[in-house]
This record gives C-alpha cells, structure tokens and sequence, in this order.
C-alpha cells in the first residue's frame, strides 16, 4: 500500500541544521499494523506528517500504490490518509461542536453529510447526544474517540496513530486501544502506529521499526523482534520495560542504555547509538552501519556487531 522510499528530512532553523530524518526505508502492506518506536525526537512525529503531508520531504519518494504522494493532486488519495494526533485537547478545535467538526472534513472534499455525523458516533461508541456539545464538555477518552471519528469521517483506508494513548490513563489507554482494533478488524483498515509503549506494540502491530536519531535500526515482525532483539538500543529498549514479577525482576539481565541521545543538531560520526552503546566496536565510531537483510524471516538491522558473528 505505501512504499518509502530513501526520505530524508532536514530543518534549517537560523545557522543550524537539523536532521530529523536519514534515509528512511520500509514498506506498509495493506491489512497491516506496523508499529513504530523509539525514544522522543528521533523522528516518528515527523515522519507521520509526512505521510499525511502536513511535511514535505527534503529527498525521497512516498508511492501510494504506485503513485508519488508529493506529486499526485488526486482528492481521493488524500482521503484515504488520515491522522489520528496524540493529544486531543488541542488536536479539536474548541469553538467548534462535535457535529461541526466531524462534517468539516466531508464538506471540504464536498461529500454528503446527512447523518453522517451521527454514525460516526456510534461507530466510537459514544450517543448522539454528544453531537452539540463543545470539546470541553467530554473527559480525554472521549475526546479521543471524536478524534477517531473524525479520521474516519472520509473511510479512509489508512490511519496513522500518532501515540493517540499517550495522553490517557492506563484503564482509558485500554479501552480506547481495544476500539482500534475493533475498528481496524470491521473496516479492514492499515495502521501506523506510533507508541513509546513496547508491550503494546506486541499486542497491536504486525511488524515493528525501530527509530534512532532519525534513522531505522531495526525493522522485523513483532514476534521475532520481542523474541530476539539484535540491535543493541532495542535490547536496551525491552529490557527497560517492567516485569510484574518482583523476583523475576530482580533476577532479569540488566541491559542499561547509557546517557542521553546526542543532540540532531550536532549528530555523532560513526553509528549515531555509539556514544551509548556497552557493545560499541571501534569501527562504530567512523563507518556508520547500513540496515541490512540478517535473513531470518525479513529481520532487519543497522548494526556493525552483526558482521562479526
């Protein structure tokens, strides 16, 4: 369904340049939930707004079934992409009732509205009540579902969910993951979805990618990436995530991640995880690391330590 190709996004801000992102490769297959992961500022964000073209790339392709999303003008691709944003306190505009906003997206590419509003409702589990209240009146959980119901309001045939449980809490966080698997069953939809949550990526996505600084360390199912990590940052990354278990805790393997991330401004040479890296080689620190095939059923990584073993 959507083919990336080499993306590359740099900002200039004054004197200073910022890589935001390097040579982003992959591929979304129709029906599928690719989860997308990594630490804040490596370039998600970014990344999804490209997609959706609130961003334009700096270099690189965006094939939507072939077609070049940067140059295409066809209405009907741009309804089939929509973007469910993390925080729904300021992602809905407060002057605006619920039924207004759900029929703005119709009316802009001049499609019908009767009742339409009303069924979106429904479909996110929320009555039709709602539809002359304002943003302000709903608690965060139900705000989010009117965010997904306006994603949907064009049936689109791709959502990128942009850490849309970030702002919830954990019970809320539940329910609302649990409509969008519901949703993405009915409607046969494809997902992006981005989270910092690594245990629910294991649940909710197909495949996985791993984001470092702006580029992709690592990329394979998400069964294969929980079972066996091969880059370092993403042994870091599931080591980090708790386990219920007190004794099992104390005993597991610690795998810390040394330091803070180097800032984009100023990216180190070399493999961009070096500087944090306990496995670090000295040839980490001049050559970076391409993503290679390891050949264990499409396990992808960027990573030096993979030639010596």
């Amino acid at each position: 369904m959507i083919d990336v190709r080499s993306i590359s996004k740099v900002f200039h801000l004054g004197k200073h340049r910022l890589i935001a992102l390097k040579n982003v490769n992959f591929q979304i297959l129709e029906g599928e939930v690719l989860g997308l992961v990594g630490e804040s500022g490596c370039g998600k964000s970014t990344l999804a707004k490209i997609l959706v073209r609130l961003e334009s790339p700096t270099s690189g392709q965006i094939l939507w079934n072939g077609k070049d999303l940067a140059k295409t003008k066809e209405l009907s691709i741009c309804q089939n992409l929509q973007m469910i944003f993390q925080d729904p306190f300021s992602s809905l505009n407060p002057r605006m009732t619920v039924e207004t906003l759900l029929q703005e997206p119709l009316l802009i590419h001049q499609l019908p509205t009767d009742a339409v509003a009303k069924k979106l409702l429904e479909l996110v589990g929320l009555p039709a009540t709602a539809l002359r209240k304002f943003p302000h009146e709903f608690s965060g959980g139900q705000r989010q579902r009117i965010a997904i119901a306006r994603a949907l309001a064009l049936k689109p045939k791709f959502l990128i969910c942009d850490e849309p449980l970030s702002s919830l809490d954990r019970s809320t966080a539940e329910q609302i993951a649990a409509l969008l698997q519901k949703l993405q069953r009915e409607l046969q939809l494809t997902y992006l979805f981005i989270t910092h949550d690594l245990l629910r990526l294991q649940s909710l996505s197909s495949k996985v990618i791993v984001m470092y600084l702006g580029s992709i360390v690592e990329m394979a199912s998400a069964s294969s990436l929980f079972k066996k990590p091969l880059h370092p940052y993403t042994q870091g990354l599931l080591a980090s995530i708790p386990i219920p278990d007190p004794i099992l805790e104390r005993q597991r393997v610690r795998f810390p991640i040394l330091g803070e991330p180097p800032s984009p401004f100023h990216p180190p040479s070399g493999c961009p995880f070096h500087p944090r890296c306990p496995k670090v080689l000295p040839i980490c620190r001049t050559v970076e690391p391409v993503l290679k095939d390891t050949g264990l059923d499409g396990h992808k990584v960027a990573c030096h330590l993979m030639d010596f073993k």
